[in-house]
């Protein structure tokens, strides 16, 4: 089978959804099992097993195409596996819809393309705060009536520093803005699992820190997955608690950052530094 983007959901999809969503914290768990994508005769992703534990960042590296998003993307179910499953809190999610996959607690940063591009980042982020909450439209209780979740929702704009911007609408910020309102989308859905691809790419040096300063304090719940794709090894070797390396597709290393970076099949895949030889 080749790889193509998730169909709907049906109410089986929905129910076990809801099982998920009552399993306790200390059940929280992610794997792959076996997970491949072919795309014809190109296979993307092959036999990618490997756990997720709360209370660990896992940064996932690679050299260009090897497969990294594209793993990312068969976890949170914007691509369909050609074989092997996604398990979450102890629950076969594979064949559920990106959507179900969200609801049941993957989050994955969102595109603007994704978004109300015309509304503004205060509008973006209430409505995430309000789909977390599960409330919908009442005409007997406006939105500014829930004082709760507009504090909630000032409290990540804050925190995201765009709290001067809140009156912005989300087409006109700036690219690195634009990746802050996506972690602030994330964080108000509220997920068990944050998965961030590239959170600093196109980000001026003055931005960064306030993306990694996030992702660090995200890191102080132990009951969080967090899964990050970078490739800037700075970075890496700042916040992950365990580096799992891609490389054509397979896992090929998996450990801690100083273990993983210093082996040999790493220094040569990624670092593209020759067997025998230390990288500067």
């Amino acid at each position: 089978m080749d790889g193509r983007v998730k169909p709907g959901h049906d109410d089986g999809e929905a129910e076990r959804v809801e099982i998920i969503l009552r399993q306790r914290p200390m059940t929280l768990s992610l794997e792959t099992r076996d997970l491949t994508i072919r795309f014809g005769g190109h296979v993307a992703v092959n036999g990618v097993s490997c756990s997720f534990r709360p209370g660990e960042l896992t940064a996932i590296v690679g050299p260009n195409g090897a497969g990294k998003t594209t793993y990312f993307n068969l976890i949170s179910g914007q691509l369909t596996a050609s074989t092997g499953e996604v398990w979450l809190a102890g629950r076969n999610i594979t064949a559920m819809s990106a959507p179900l996959r969200t609801r049941a607690g993957l989050g994955r940063a969102f595109q603007l393309t994704n978004l109300f591009p015309n509304l503004s980042v205060e509008e973006n982020v209430r409505l995430a705060v309000q789909a977390a909450a599960g409330v919908h439209y009442d005409m007997l209780r406006p939105w500014m009536r829930r004082t709760d979740l507009i504090a909630r929702a000032d409290a990540i704009l804050d925190g995201v520093a765009l709290g001067a911007r809140r009156r912005v609408a989300a087409t006109a910020l700036s690219h690195g803005d634009q990746r802050k309102l996506e972690v602030a989308l994330m964080m108000a859905l509220e997920p068990k699992v944050f998965m961030f691809d590239e959170p600093t790419a196109g980000m001026s040096v003055d931005e960064v820190p306030v993306v990694l300063d996030l992702i660090a304090r995200l890191k102080q719940d132990p009951t969080k997955i967090i899964l990050l794709v970078e490739h800037k090894m700075d970075v890496v070797r700042s916040l992950a608690d365990r580096i799992i390396v891609l490389h054509n597709g397979q896992l090929v290393a998996d450990g801690k950052p100083a273990e993983v970076i210093a082996s040999p099949v790493v220094q040569e895949a990624y670092l593209g530094v020759a067997r025998g030889k230390t990288a500067a």
